[in-house]
C-alpha cells in the first residue's frame, strides 16, 4: 500500500496548516504567547473561539466529505484524516471531531456557525459552550480536566462510539506527536550545554529517535486505516497514535527539561492533549478488545 499524497491532498493539508497558522499567529484562544505568566501560577481559562470556527468552516473543514451537491467537496476519509491531523499538530481546541460528524445531519454544523459536541463513551468535551449535543448527555456531571483548552463532562452511561470519531481522534494524535518530534529536534540543535547542542548527547539522541520511530509507524497505521474504514485497522491505528502522542510528548518533555513545563511553552499542553483524547471512546480498553476479538476469530 503506498501512501505517497497527491497533489490536492498535498494542497489540502497546506492550506489546512496555513490557516491554523494564520489564525494562532492573529492571537486565537489557543495561543500559547497569550497564556499568563508562569509566576502568576495560574493557567488559561477554556474559551472556544468562535471566528476560529467559522474560519475552519469557510475553509470547508467541516464539510469536505459532504457531496457537493450539499455542499460540501466531496471529499474522503484520506483527506478528512489529514485535516485533523495538522489540527492535533496545531492544538486546535474545541469539539472539531463531534461538529465534523454532525455536518449535513445539524443545520449550521458544515458553516461553522453551529459548535457540535456529542457524548464519546463516558465523556463530553466542551458540553457548555456548545450550541447542540448529540447522544444524550443526561446526567452528565463537570470533570476537572487534565487540558487547560478543553472542559469535559463525564456522563452516566456510554454512548455508542462511532469508528469515524476514533479514526479521526487517531489523526488528531498523530498530528500531536509529529509537533512533538518537530518541538523536540529543534530543542535539541539549539539548546546548549557543557559547550555543545544537547542533540549531540546520545541520550537526547535516542529519544528523538523513539519519537520519530513511533510517529512514522503511527502514520502508517492511521493512513492505512483512512483507505480501508476497516474497523481492525481502526482500532490498531488508534492504539499506535495514541502511544506515539503520549510517550512522544512526554519525551519531547524530557528533552526540554523544566522549561517543558512553563505556560509559555506549548509542550506540556501536546502532552496534556494527548492524555484527554487517549480517554474519548473508551480509550484504548475498547481498541484493544476489538483486536483481541478479530485474532481469536
Amino acid at each position: 500500500m503506498r501512501f505517497q499524497l497527491t497533489e490536492e491532498q498535498g494542497e489540502l493539508r497546506d492550506a489546512v496548516r496555513g490557516v491554523i497558522g494564520r489564525l494562532a499567529a492573529d492571537g486565537s484562544s489557543w495561543l500559547v504567547a497569550q497564556f499568563p505568566a508562569p509566576l502568576e501560577g495560574v493557567g488559561p481559562e477554556p474559551c472556544l473561539d468562535r471566528t476560529v470556527w467559522r474560519a475552519l468552516g469557510e475553509l470547508g473543514f467541516f464539510s469536505m466529505r459532504l457531496s457537493e451537491g450539499d455542499g460540501g467537496a466531496g471529499l474522503g476519509l484520506p483527506e478528512a484524516v489529514l485535516a485533523f491531523e495538522e489540527a492535533g499538530r496545531g492544538l486546535v481546541p474545541g469539539p472539531l471531531v463531534a461538529t465534523h460528524l454532525a455536518a449535513g445531519v445539524v443545520p449550521g454544523a458544515a458553516e461553522g456557525d453551529v459548535v457540535v459536541a456529542a457524548a464519546d463513551g463516558r465523556i463530553v468535551e466542551w458540553m457548555d459552550e456548545a450550541d447542540v449535543v448529540r447522544k444524550g448527555a443526561e446526567g452528565a456531571v463537570a470533570l476537572k480536566s487534565l487540558d487547560p483548552l478543553t472542559p469535559l463532562h463525564r456522563v452516566p452511561a456510554p454512548a455508542p462510539v462511532d469508528p469515524l470519531a476514533v479514526l479521526l481522534t487517531s489523526a488528531e494524535q498523530l498530528g500531536t506527536a509529529s509537533r512533538a518530534c518537530e518541538l523536540a529536534v529543534q530543542h535539541a540543535r539549539t539548546r546548549e550545554q557543557f559547550g555543545q547542542p544537547i542533540g549531540g548527547f546520545q541520550a537526547v539522541k535516542h529519544l528523538c529517535a523513539q519519537i520519530l520511530e513511533r510517529v512514522e509507524v503511527a502514520r502508517a497505521a492511521v493512513y492505512a486505516a483512512a483507505v480501508t474504514g476497516e474497523r481492525g485497522d481502526i482500532a490498531a491505528a488508534r492504539l499506535l497514535a495514541d502511544d506515539a502522542a503520549v510517550r512522544g510528548a512526554r519525551d519531547c518533555l524530557q528533552v526540554h527539561g523544566g522549561m517543558g513545563f512553563t505556560w509559555e511553552s506549548e509542550v506540556h499542553l501536546l502532552l496534556k492533549r494527548a492524555w484527554v483524547r487517549a480517554q474519548r471512546g473508551g480509550g484504548g480498553t475498547e481498541s484493544e478488545e476489538l483486536l483481541a476479538a478479530e485474532l481469536v476469530g
